[in-house]
C-alpha cells in the first residue's frame, strides 16, 4: 500500500523524499539523484497518458486516480509517493481510499517562507505568490499536446493544510519543515519510527546509516549535486530558457528579510489561525 508524502509545493518535500530514499533504497548510504526516482510522483502524467481518454478538462485524469493506486498496490508491496494534491474529491472522484492508502506524512512549513519559494519557483513576484497561495481553484497542471494528463488539485494553502492534517481515515503524521532544520537527525528518526510502526516491520532503526542520510543530505550538499548535475525536477525558466534553482536558499529563506512589510501584515492576518495553531511567531 502507499505512505503518501503529501505537502504544499515548495514546503521541503523533495528534502524528505531526499532523506527517505537514501535510506530505504541506497545499500551505502550514499546518496545521488536517481535514487530519489524511487519515490515517484503521483499523480503525473506518466500514469494517464497511455489511457485513450481525450482529457479535455484537467480534472478528467480524475477518474483514474483510484484505478492506478490499484494497479501500483497490486504488486503487494510497500510504496512511497510524493503528492501536493489535496486529499479531496474532484468530480465525485476521491483522491485516494483506505484500500490503497496506508498512512499520510504531512510536511507543513510556515506560509510566509512559502510564498517567496513559490515567487522564485514559478517567477511571480511575492505579492503575486501569495494570490496563488490563496487560490481555491489552484492546481498543478501538465499537458501532452492537447492532452490534460496531469492534475494535481491544491486549493489554497489553508484548505490543502486541513485536508491533510484533519484527515481521519488514514494514519498520519505531521512534521514541520523548521523541525526538520532545527534537528534533522531526531525529526527523520521520528519519520522512520512512524513508517516503522505501520508497516509493522521488526527491523531496528539503523542509526549510523540515519546520520549518514542526514549529513548526505543537508541542503549545502543538494544544492551543490543540483549546481554540478543538474536536477531533472527544476522548472525552465520562459524568458531565458534556463533551469531555476531548485534547491535556493533552504533554511536561508527568512521572509523577514525578503518581504515588505505591508505584504507580512496581509499574510499574519491571512494565516492567522494557522499561524497560531502551528507555533510560529507572527
Amino acid at each position: 500500500m502507499i505512505i503518501w508524502l503529501s505537502s504544499y509545493p515548495k514546503s521541503g518535500n523533495t528534502w524528505l523524499r531526499s532523506l527517505i530514499s537514501n535510506y530505504f533504497f541506497s545499500k551505502d548510504g550514499n546518496f545521488n539523484f536517481e535514487l530519489i526516482k524511487q519515490v515517484d510522483s503521483f499523480p503525473s502524467s506518466k500514469f494517464f497518458k497511455n489511457y485513450e481518454d481525450k482529457f479535455e478538462k484537467p480534472e478528467d485524469t480524475s477518474k483514474y486516480w483510484i484505478k492506478e493506486q490499484e494497479k501500483i498496490n497490486s504488486l503487494n508491496k510497500v510504496f512511497f509517493f510524493k503528492t501536493h494534491n489535496a486529499l479531496c474529491k474532484i468530480n465525485g472522484y476521491k483522491f485516494t481510499d483506505q484500500n490503497n492508502t496506508l498512512a499520510a506524512i504531512y510536511i507543513i512549513r510556515d506560509p510566509r517562507n512559502v510564498v517567496t519559494s513559490i515567487a522564485n519557483h514559478y517567477q511571480i513576484t511575492t505579492r503575486n505568490a501569495f494570490k496563488f497561495m490563496k487560490d481555491k481553484n489552484r492546481g498543478i497542471i501538465e499537458k501532452d499536446g492537447n492532452r490534460y494528463t496531469g492534475f494535481q488539485p491544491l486549493f489554497s494553502w489553508d484548505l490543502h493544510l486541513k485536508s491533510w492534517t484533519e484527515n481521519t481515515l488514514y494514519p498520519s503524521l505531521i512534521i514541520k519543515y523548521e523541525d526538520l532544520i532545527r534537528d534533522t537527525n531526531s525529526t527523520f528518526k521520528k519519520v522512520l519510527e512512524f513508517i516503522k510502526k505501520i508497516t509493522n516491520s521488526k527491523d531496528i532503526i539503523n542509526e549510523q546509516k540515519l546520520l549518514k542520510c542526514v549529513e548526505n543530505c543537508q541542503f549545502s550538499n543538494l544544492k551543490r549535486m543540483e549546481k554540478e548535475n543538474g536536477f531533472d525536477e527544476s522548472m525552465i525558466d520562459k524568458k531565458t530558457g534556463n533551469k531555476i534553482t531548485f534547491f535556493n536558499l533552504g533554511e536561508k529563506n527568512n521572509f523577514r528579510d525578503i518581504l515588505e512589510k505591508d505584504l507580512i501584515d496581509e499574510m499574519n492576518d491571512y494565516f492567522k489561525y494557522q499561524l497560531k495553531k502551528y507555533k510560529y511567531i507572527i
